[in-house]
């Protein structure tokens, strides 16, 4: 059989597997809505001299989903350049966790887990995004920027006050999609920036209004940095406080599809490693046409 027609038969059975995993799809969406200009918080991945910084808030999904791509608003000073682009997804405590906890924070129920169920990045090619100016100045009220963390009993700061920047939308697609069994899981996204400088994740109304996506229970956004990991405060409960201490969401969307059976997420697997495995066997066959050697 010619290596083209092998190629061929191969790229047939990968597609329709990967389409037979579709077929019975029908749309997932989630969305908090636009900001309310109330909260701000950091979130980074770990780079050089910059301590990672996570910020989290909550979706559900009610059967297995693959999301495909995803929506989050935030503020980048002006003349930043983005760098790197991560998504995490983590579940709720005490999933993925010690229990114990560690005790260092007033709580871990209703909070993202110790550790990321899965997550994405730009750097290693399993997400694209692209980035919107929604506004040139958008000022929030608070904030919780680098440093703001702290384990019990100081976490309450009361926020580090007003911030402003460029209201920047990023729009991501999921090179390879997120695979998520029916649960309750935190959408965490980190921006690299040029220059130290650090991206602010927007707070959304909470509750979720129309025409945004109602999540019930609705978990309030949580945020932690390299010096509390493994755990997590709540951005108002534990780090602003008060007498009526505040609740916030976070600025987010998510689109992808329903995944009904827990076999058709085994069945694109399988189509999905069927594709890796041509992509091998292709390769391969350059390298013999060629008599290069694998490196």
């Amino acid at each position: 059989m010619g290596r083209n027609l092998r190629y061929g038969i191969g790229s047939a059975i990968a597609a329709a597997l990967l389409i037979a995993s579709t077929a019975s799809a029908t749309p997932f969406s989630f969305s908090t809505n636009g900001p309310d200009g109330k909260m701000a918080t950091a979130s980074r991945p770990e780079n050089g001299s910059q301590f990672e910084i996570e910020s989290a808030d909550d979706f559900i999904a009610h059967t297995a989903v693959r999301i495909n791509s995803a929506t989050f608003t935030g503020l980048v000073p002006s003349g930043a350049s983005v760098q790197n682009v991560v998504v995490e997804i983590y579940r709720v405590f005490p999933l993925d966790s010690t229990v114990p906890p560690s005790g260092h924070v007033p709580t871990r129920n209703n909070s993202p887990s110790d550790v990321a169920f899965d997550s994405r990045d730009s750097a290693s090619n399993t997400l694209t995004f692209s980035t919107q100016l929604l506004a040139q100045s958008f000022t929030v009220l608070n904030s919780v920027t680098p440093g703001g963390i702290h384990p019990s009993p100081g976490q309450t700061t009361g926020g580090n006050g007003q911030q402003t920047g460029q209201e920047v939308e990023f729009d991501v697609t999921f090179t390879t999609p997120f695979l998520l069994p029916g649960d309750h899981y935190f959408f965490v996204p980190q921006v690299q920036l040029s220059d130290d400088n650090t991206f602010l994740w927007l707070s959304a109304p909470r509750p979720i209004v129309a025409p945004g996506t109602p999540n019930n229970p609705d978990l309030q956004s949580w945020t932690r940095d390299a010096f509390l990991d493994p755990d997590w405060l709540r951005v108002g409960m534990d780090i602003v406080g008060g007498t009526t201490p505040p609740a916030f969401n976070a600025v987010f969307s998510l689109e992808g599809e329903k995944v009904p059976e827990p076999a058709t997420i085994e069945l694109e697997a399988t189509g999905l490693l069927a594709l890796g495995i041509l992509g091998a066997l292709r390769r391969r066959a350059r390298r013999a046409a060629t008599g290069a050697t694998p490196c």
